[in-house]
């Protein structure tokens, strides 16, 4: 299947409870059995979830209709959509839905067949004053801000993912929006949404679980050749799932990283080759046996990107035991160009991390990699793909690195 062009998360530990009062209709836009490449009806069940975002509190958007395609170029202005309306629109905070909970915006018949494209529609801003915003976020110690997102309401935002919608059947599709990617701060104190939205079948993935101690709010990522996959981040207790994870049909195994952060004081631990099964779910640590990481300091990586309209994409990344993973992810602001990991608090740890393999018996034994400690790549990808990489070591101090596009 073709990998999405976006990746969108959210999350709502919540919603999932109250999404029966929500229901989804077909309407308009063409949605006849041409090109469907199959007869008869199936029904398509649309939900959302969430990667953890950094230095919001809150990240809200409205969503008013998902629209899907059976072709991965579409306009989506031309013919041949069929329309699903999410009436009344859905304001949901995408920061509540972790740990595998879905917010569900309902579900429809489709035609049987193969699609190829899908459009997240968001409703507009219609004006100022407290809760009137449709789109905005709560930066960490601040207030709410408007989130600006002009092509999520004119066009929506395109997620191109090749799924199956059969003859007589339920189709499940989790729209993961990735918050921390995807809110991009300004210079001048606003915001904008640059969306990073994955879609996911539920029918061909699985799930990681895990205790980690001492490290409530520990991101947790799940990792395919240093790309995260899956995000969410740990609960009051420690305990955290990544789920959905797609089971690739050429590596069904991820690699499991912990980020504790700044206030836990806490060293990244990485267990590798974590199985994932379709349906099922893998433990790599218990509230018996968890994850314990050793103590840590943490330093911060800032900079800027040149041009300011390069909108950089940058992530933190540790090269390991012969393995690269991405430890921290942010945009550049799309007016100065400014970038920091992360601006409430720094995002890299000093102290070695520590590395496992995936055994079923448990705890998995953890080992220091003393050579890659406070050691990092920053990675810039500007909106053009263009990417360019620094060697930074934070284990003296801070670290200024900018790159110029």
């Amino acid at each position: 299947m073709s990998a999405s062009s976006y990746s969108f998360s959210s999350r709502a530990a919540c919603l999932v409870a109250v999404a029966g009062a929500f229901g989804l209709a077909a309407c308009g836009g063409g949605g006849d059995d041409s090109g469907s490449g199959g007869s008869g009806q199936g029904t398509l069940k649309v939900s959302m979830t969430d990667a953890p975002a950094c230095g919001f509190d809150h990240v809200f958007v409205t969503v008013n209709k998902v629209r899907v395609h059976t072709s991965a170029n579409a306009d989506p202005g031309g013919s041949g959509w069929v329309d699903i309306n999410v009436s009344p629109a859905r304001k949901i905070d995408l920061l509540s839905l972790t740990n595998g909970a879905l917010s569900e915006l309902g579900q429809t018949p489709l035609p049987a067949g193969n699609y190829q494209q899908v459009r997240l529609v968001l409703d507009a801003n219609t004006g100022g004053g407290s809760g009137a915003l449709a789109n905005s976020v709560v930066p960490t110690g601040g207030s709410e801000k408007s989130l600006d997102t002009p092509s999520a309401v004119q066009s929506g935002i395109k997620i191109n993912r090749s799924f199956t919608v059969a003859p007589g059947t339920l189709t499940d599709l989790v729209l993961d929006f990735d918050a921390c990617k995807s809110v991009v701060t300004r210079g001048n104190g606003s915001y904008g949404l640059k969306p990073v939205v994955t879609a996911i079948p539920t029918v061909v993935s699985g799930a990681v679980t895990g205790v980690v101690g001492s490290a409530p709010g520990a991101s947790v990522y799940a990792e395919r050749n240093g790309v995260v996959v899956k995000a969410t981040v740990a609960d009051a207790n420690g305990n955290f799932t990544l789920s959905p994870i797609e089971q690739s049909s050429t590596a069904g195994a991820v690699d499991v990283v912990v980020v504790p952060g700044a206030a836990n004081g806490r060293a990244t631990g990485i267990v590798r080759s974590v199985p994932v099964v379709a349906g099922a779910s893998t433990a790599i640590s218990t509230s018996g046996a968890p994850l314990s990481l050793p103590t840590s300091s943490y330093r911060r990586v800032s900079g800027t990107v040149t041009p300011a309209s390069a909108e950089a994409t940058l992530r933190a990344l540790q090269l390991v035991s012969g393995g690269t993973f991405e430890i921290a992810a942010t945009a550049a602001a799309s007016d100065t160009g400014a970038y920091s990991f992360f601006a409430t608090a720094p995002a890299l740890p000093v102290a070695a991390p520590v590395i496992g393999t995936y055994q079923a018996a448990l705890p998995i034994p953890l080992q220091p990699d003393n050579a890659a400690g406070g050691k990092y790549s920053v990675q810039a990808t500007s909106s053009a793909g263009v990417v360019q990489t620094q060697p930074v070591d934070v284990n003296s101090a801070d670290v200024i690195q900018n790159f110029g596009f």
